[in-house]
């Protein structure tokens, strides 16, 4: 019987990695007729994955010998080195990556209390406490390495207490940052006369602190709510501060002059949203006129996203009855051509592989089609728009953030807008957004920033209706890749940025 080509090249390139592999590690088969490329691809979309799980976190010294096999592939590809090589490093890098989960796995059981409250700390921002919060850390990653190592016994007895040191860290964080900014605020807007001009929000605000201040004293074990109290009462805070902004601009203005401005804000949302003009009509139903027109666009919107899943379900039916005929038929044939089953399977395979071809080139045809078009979508100093593999990336220019701060400011609206129409090009395809910062700051806090910028463009285009929320996911890198030395300015503001990367698997259907 003959032997296919593939499986030779498969059992070669095997029996070379067994001879080199160490012994606890299993590196699973890779033909060297496969595609580096596409090979290396999906090594970055594992360990993309893997990040979303913290796995780098939970086992790092396995994560980074995966990622540094990486980094030998990508080098080997783009210096002509042996294919054999190349798919040697992203196979090591696999294993690497198992072992990683292995121990993730590990640590998620034995050390479940004091990944939790790391969690929480970092979530209050306790990386900004400097030196106390990097001592954890180290401690944190302390207990990772005794799981690597095997050393079970002692992560599990050292636990307790990096537990408490970052449950600790935790409420110093919100009562120094969080409770701290929200009595640098009340303090500043006292000062410029809130009791006089905004005493009922003054008196909101005082209470939110308070309510905030003694549930965090008496009740430090309910780590959710404490941090939505904290929330809450700098909220409060900052909103104190916009009603006294609004506040004395009035205090200068005329009655006529303060309607004239309401009506105009109204006439302004009116117009977006296609209502009719009623300036002439009482304020009550111009604010009635327009949460009506809203309402109707969500249910616009809603109908057409049902639209698009009711096509999906169809069209998936049909290919599915449509294969089943297939199947029957190739079945009819080959009884009545009475062939042997090996020669059949054989011409099985050799038209399974031309459908095969000619799906990939259809859909390397239509995601071109795809890629010229969200590329017109943009001007060349909004986004740079490029082909990742079967994947599209989206690279975000002008997407500004307040300094270390999540908010999306309104001028990012009409981008992201953009950003929003590209993403749909493609129907419902799951979608990556990636934050990233410059060098500025401490690893760690530059880390869970970038993971916030990230978190709140996921959230507006959840509340948008983009996509529903499985879809979606937001992965925060820090610093950890630049595209620009960070030693300048203009460096420094190119690697600030949010990449959103569109799967783009559904142009093969």
């Amino acid at each position: 019987m003959r032997i296919p080509t593939k499986l030779i090249f498969t059992l070669f390139f095997t029996t070379i990695l067994a001879g080199c592999v160490a012994p606890d590690l299993k590196v699973a088969p890779v033909a060297i007729s496969d595609n580096p490329s596409s090979k290396i691809f999906q090594l970055e979309e594992t360990l993309a994955e893997g990040r979303t799980q913290q796995i780098h976190v939970l086992s790092p010294t396995w994560y980074a010998k995966a990622d540094g096999y990486l980094d030998k592939a990508r080098y080997g590809l783009a210096n002509n080195d042996s294919v054999t090589g190349v798919l040697q490093n992203v196979a090591y890098g696999h294993a690497n990556f198992d072992k990683a989960k292995e121990y993730a796995l590990i640590a998620q059981s034995a050390i479940s209390q004091a990944i939790k409250a790391r969690e929480l700390a970092n979530a209050a921002g306790a990386a900004s406490l400097g030196d106390d919060y990097q001592k954890l850390e180290y401690q944190f990653t302390a207990l990772t390495a005794d799981i690597e190592n095997n050393n079970l016994a002692r992560a599990e007895k050292n636990e307790a207490k990096v537990a408490k040191g970052f449950a600790d860290l935790e409420l110093r964080a919100i009562k120094e940052n969080t409770l701290g900014e929200v009595r640098t605020l009340l303090a500043t807007n006292i000062e410029n006369g809130a009791k006089k001009l905004a005493p009922k929000t003054l008196q909101e605000t005082q209470d939110a602190l308070t309510d905030a201040d003694q549930f965090i004293t008496q009740q430090r074990y309910e780590r959710a709510e404490m941090q939505n109290k904290a929330n809450a009462a700098l909220f409060q805070a900052q909103r104190l501060g916009q009603v006294m902004t609004m506040s004395n601009s009035l205090k200068t203005m005329l009655p006529e002059d303060i309607s004239l401005r309401h009506e105009n804000q109204l006439q302004q949302i009116t117009s977006k949203v296609g209502g009719r003009d009623l300036r002439n009509e009482s304020v009550d139903l111009q604010l009635q006129n327009i949460l009506e027109s809203v309402a109707s666009l969500q249910d616009d919107n809603q109908f057409l996203k049902d639209n698009r899943q009711q096509e999906k379900i169809d069209f998936e039916a049909k290919l599915t009855e449509r294969r089943t005929e297939i199947d029957t038929q190739r079945q009819q044939i080959a009884a009545l051509e009475g062939q042997s089953k090996e020669a059949q399977r054989e011409r099985e395979l050799i038209a399974l592989r031309e459908k095969e071809t000619t799906a990939n080139l259809e859909a390397e045809r239509r995601f071109q089609q795809l890629f010229i078009e969200v590329q017109g979508m943009f001007a060349q100093d909004q986004a740079e728009v490029y082909k990742q593999a079967k994947n599209l990336v989206i690279r975000l220019k002008t997407i500004q953030f307040p300094v270390g701060k999540d908010l999306i400011m309104p001028d990012n609206y009409a981008l992201l807008s953009l950003v929003r129409n590209a993403i749909r090009t493609f129907g419902e395809p799951d979608v990556v957004i990636e934050g990233h910062t410059d060098n500025t700051g401490s690893t760690a806090i530059n880390a869970q920033l970038s993971q916030n910028r990230a978190e709140a463009v996921r959230q507006y285009f959840i509340a948008n209706g983009t996509l529903d929320g499985q879809k979606l996911t937001a992965i925060g890198y820090g610093s950890e890749r630049p595209l620009a030395a960070n030693d300048t300015v203009v460096g420094r503001a190119i690697n600030r940025r949010i990449d959103v990367i569109i799967k783009t698997e559904m142009t093969n259907n």
